[in-house]
């Protein structure tokens, strides 16, 4: 992808996320079926990284569970980081395990700065990766996953799969109103609206770029960048399938 591209895809989704973040984290005030399944299933005590943690719902339940070790969520929306920190001022005291959150955009090659290597028992990624563009950012990110997890860690992810519902479906808009061509964008990059406002919000068009990844597309990733697939599953949306849930493991 060029990068004049790529750039314009970042800008859109920073856009987005910088003037409807208020209006996203009141979509995301509880935690989706399938990180609740993750939760259960996969989060031991130990060192969590959460990249593009949100408005800090995850981590203030893991805290809040009596987990021990520590969370770290970055992301890089001021208004939904805003809205962690505050959610933490809230908690009571829990000895036995670090919570925080920091700023950090993952398209910046050096948003890993200051996170040492073979760090993490586990690295989270809940509906984020299909915000980024580009299948060599993507690789490269993956990269960068696999250095800072201990041997053995897990990388676990979920992908939006908009495609399975008709009304998400109708959302999708014209390259041309970003002011790209189809031709320009990779396989599988779309442009969808946003219609979900909150008050004193504006109410110019919410535009947000996504990708929709295939199944045989994050096996390839996994295999290209020394990830063994444990688990997969489909959850969420009222049809139970509209996110993919996919658990790596560091290989060595």
């Amino acid at each position: 992808m060029d990068e004049s591209v790529s750039k314009k895809l970042l800008d859109i989704n920073d856009k987005f996320y910088q003037s409807f973040g208020a209006a996203f984290a009141e979509t995301r005030h509880r935690i989706q079926p399938g990180v609740q399944r993750i939760v259960d299933e996969w989060i031991k005590p130990g060192d969590w990284l959460d990249i593009g943690c949100g408005s800090g719902v995850l981590g203030q339940r893991l805290a809040q569970s009596g987990l021990q070790g520590s969370y770290l969520g970055l992301d890089f929306s001021e208004p939904l980081l805003a809205e962690a920190r505050q959610g933490v001022e809230a908690l009571p005291a829990h000895d036995g395990f670090e919570l925080a959150y920091r700023s950090a955009n993952l398209m910046h090659p050096n948003w890993s700065d200051g996170l040492q290597s073979n760090t993490f028992d586990g690295i989270l990624a809940f509906a984020v990766f299909h915000h980024l563009p580009g299948a060599e950012k993507r690789r490269r990110l993956l990269s960068q996953i696999y250095n800072l997890l201990k041997p053995g860690g897990v990388f676990i992810h979920s992908e939006w799969q908009f495609d399975r519902n008709p009304k998400l479906a109708a959302r999708v808009q014209p390259w041309s109103i970003a002011g790209l061509s189809a031709d320009e964008v990779e396989p599988g990059d779309f442009l969808l609206d946003w219609r979900h406002y909150t008050a004193g919000q504006t109410d110019e068009p919410g535009l947000r770029y996504v990708h929709l990844f295939t199944e045989s597309e994050l096996k390839e990733l996994a295999a290209s960048t020394g990830y063994t697939i444990l688990e997969q599953f489909d959850s969420d949306g009222k049809t139970g399938n509209l996110g993919l849930y996919q658990v790596w493991q560091k290989t060595a």
